[in-house]
């Protein structure tokens, strides 16, 4: 298989170097995460997808998710299909803790928390994105933890690149879903600013799945002589109810997927999340280069109830993170060619505090009261080098410090309390680097070769160190950080209205941090060393001025190379993982869109994706003896513009399948495994007015 994927990389390389005196006819766009500044990719060794703002207009996605299982290398895990509430988005295969391995940013800055909490997806409606822009295998350097498989910026749209006016939208669809949503806009030569605002409330395909969920963004821009000054604000609010797993056990000819597929296992669960965010940029040109300060801050607090078959369990987890992040570009005289050089540093401090108790009426007492605080500091410098007109060589290197210091105050005498413990309170501090080689050839016009080698860390969070002993007592388990080599060669090319991307990539990781679910009283643990390797294809064509074709393709293989997981007196033992293939992660995974516009006004699109099947979480072993299932699943969207009106209507999953991307076996019993169903055939209409 290695031998194929060099001679498809090798075959692309050919056809390339043929193209020698063709004309770029697609203009590569502007891209942010390269660089942490604003400018083009074309010269830079980096492997970058644009999600642009007309392939979220075309496309029948209805989350930042969906659209970003549309592309090469990313597979999604969705828990309930409600708006992408629980969702998880997982790139180059690490399965359920792709999210920790992937580095999600909003305007730079990140989205994810130091729990396990996810990204609140809602809190950024399409409709405010400019573009999404995805850095696979690399960001360690400039953007430092977590950061192993790539990272996603999700640029925000400026109000002084849109007309004045405002906007007002409508929709609604399957299972009580509707949404309101409205937007406005102004700006002068030297000021702008914007709202939007939006209210999503659903049944849920699933029973005892309500979601409503409301947000607010507003941003205000200043031009100055030499630069911008941006202000950036955001809430988010949801309320949801948690309807649990159907459970299948072929030993006792249980199989609610059949029997009661939209039923509920936890009829009284729930969750209710608030957040709040500011962002503050100040971009500056001065005679030595271009300054850049960010300061950021945001809050949550989320409470959650869980019955747990009549021991409920109560949580309230409230969280305040500050950050600080200068950066400087310039570019100075060096020899060797046009230096580029970008340093900075990244500061975070994280305040976290989770009160336990039994019921909603006792949190006033709780027998647990956790509080950390998490501090980082890191320092990068990044040089890219055009050695000539070809070839451009980058450099860089990253050192960061990390702390975090955990208290747990038991109360025995609270409710609940009787039967539960305190964690002694724990200290951790540690370093570590990221570096980063890469080199990008120009073989012809429209044509290169990317070649990257490099190693990134992640450090654990404090939902992934609050775990149980063996005799399931609380416990602060502090984790070694995971660390991670990378090799990356490919190719791009573009050739009149054809654009495509090809890319071998390989990364060595160790001590990778996460759950062992074999071994009571352990939790989360660093494993044994693992190995992703894969190929990743995508292209566009336009062959007819109102045809657009687009297409993916992804083989990832995920195994871990060594070990055995020791079990323990309720589950299985001593299991055997070395050569195993890492749950939750599709061998194959195919996209094919098709976009056709009937006139400026009308467009109908297509996009059809097939999923190979996965071994489920939990079974690391691969020993259950049954996996996720393959799937297809087709969206279809058409779109027509008439004067100040849009309309659009959806129908996903066009084919009625029965399917899931999610599904974890059973600790203590053989054949048992919890499964999450995905919605069947839904529609989606919506109306929207611009006032300009």
């Amino acid at each position: 298989m290695h031998w194929v994927w060099i001679g498809t990389v090798a075959l692309l390389a050919v056809e390339a170097a043929q193209a020698a005196e063709q004309q770029l006819a697609i203009l590569d766009p502007v891209v942010v995460t390269a660089t942490r500044f604003r400018e083009r990719y074309d010269d830079k060794p980096v492997n970058v997808t644009v999600i642009s703002a007309e392939d979220m207009q075309r496309s029948a996605a209805k989350t930042v998710p969906d659209l970003l299982a549309e592309q090469a290398g990313i597979h999604i895990h969705d828990f309930f299909g409600n708006n992408a509430a629980t969702t998880t988005i997982d790139l180059r295969g690490f399965g359920i803790s792709g999210t920790q391995n992937t580095l999600i940013l909003i305007d730079g800055r990140r989205a994810a928390d130091l729990d396990l909490s996810g990204v609140q997806w809602s809190a950024l409606p399409l409709s405010a994105i400019e573009r999404i822009e995805i850095v696979r295998g690399s960001g360690a350097v400039l953007y430092g933890d977590g950061a192993t498989a790539g990272v996603v910026n999700i640029i925000t749209r400026s109000p002084l690149a849109q007309p004045a006016g405002a906007t007002f939208g409508l929709r609604a669809g399957s299972y009580g879903m509707k949404e309101l949503s409205a937007s406005a806009s102004r700006a002068g030569e030297r000021i702008g600013f914007s709202v939007a605002a939006s209210n999503f409330e659903s049944d849920g395909y699933r029973a005892n799945n309500h979601n409503r969920q409301s947000t607010a963004l507003a941003d205000f821009r200043v031009l100055t002589g030499s630069g911008e000054v941006a202000l950036k604000l955001g809430t988010d609010h949801q309320g949801i109810r948690l309807p649990g797993a159907r459970q299948v056990q072929p030993s006792t000819g249980v199989n609610q997927l059949v029997t009661d597929r939209r039923g509920a296992q936890t009829p009284r669960d729930w969750s209710q999340r608030n957040g709040n965010r500011m962002n503050l940029d100040w971009r500056h040109d001065t005679a030595l280069g271009e300054l850049n300060v960010g300061l950021g801050w945001r809050d949550k607090e989320q409470r959650s109830y869980f019955d747990f078959g009549g021991f409920p369990d109560f949580r309230i987890a409230e969280l305040d993170v500050w950050s600080f992040s200068p950066r400087f570009r310039a570019t100075p005289a060096l020899p060797g060619g046009k230096h580029t050089l970008v340093f900075g540093l990244d500061w975070q401090r994280w305040n976290y505090r989770l009160q336990r108790s039994n019921a909603v009426a006792n949190i006033g007492r709780p027998f647990n009261t956790v509080d950390a605080q998490q501090e980082s500091l890191g320092f990068y410098v990044q040089d890219s080098l055009a050695v000539s007109e070809r070839l451009t060589l980058t450099a860089g290197l990253r050192g960061e410090q990390f702390e975090i210091d955990a208290r747990d105050r038991f109360d025995a005498a609270a409710p609940g309390g009787a039967f539960g413990s305190g964690a002694p309170a724990g200290l951790q501090r540690e370093s570590e680097k990221a570096w980063e080689l890469g080199a990008r050839y120009g073989l012809a016009a429209g044509a290169a070769l990317i070649a990257k080698t490099g190693r990134s860390y992640r450090f654990a969070n404090v939902d992934e160190i609050y775990e149980t002993s063996a005799l399931f007592t609380n416990q602060f388990q502090f984790l070694r950080p995971q660390t991670a080599r990378h090799h990356e060669l490919g190719l791009e090319l573009r050739k009149g209205s054809a654009w495509m991307r090809a890319a071998l990539f390989r990364m060595d990781v160790r001590d990778e941090i996460h759950l062992d679910a074999y071994t009571s009283g352990i939790g989360n643990t660093n494993l044994p060393p693992s190995r992703r390797h894969g190929l990743e294809l995508e292209g566009k064509w336009q062959p007819l001025r109102p045809l657009s074709l687009s297409g993916s393709y992804s083989h990832i293989d995920a195994r871990f190379r060594e070990g055995v997981l020791p079990g323990g007196a309720f589950t299985a033992t001593n299991v055997v993982i070395a050569g195993k293939t890492v749950p939750l992660v599709p061998r194959h995974k195919i996209n094919l869109g098709a976009s056709w516009a009937f006139s400026e006004a009308t467009r109908l699109s297509l996009l059809a994706t097939y999923v190979a099947k996965q071994f489920m979480d939990n079974d690391q072993g691969n020993t259950l003896g049954t996996q996720i299932p393959s799937y297809v699943v087709a969206d279809v969207k058409l779109s027509h513009r008439e004067g100040p009106w849009t309309l659009s209507a959806v129908i996903n999953n066009l084919f009625d399948r029965k399917y899931y991307n999610y599904a974890v076996r059973s600790q203590f019993v053989a054949d048992r495994y919890n499964a999450y169903p995905l919605p069947e055939r839904n529609f989606g209409v919506s109306v929207e007015y611009a006032f300009r």
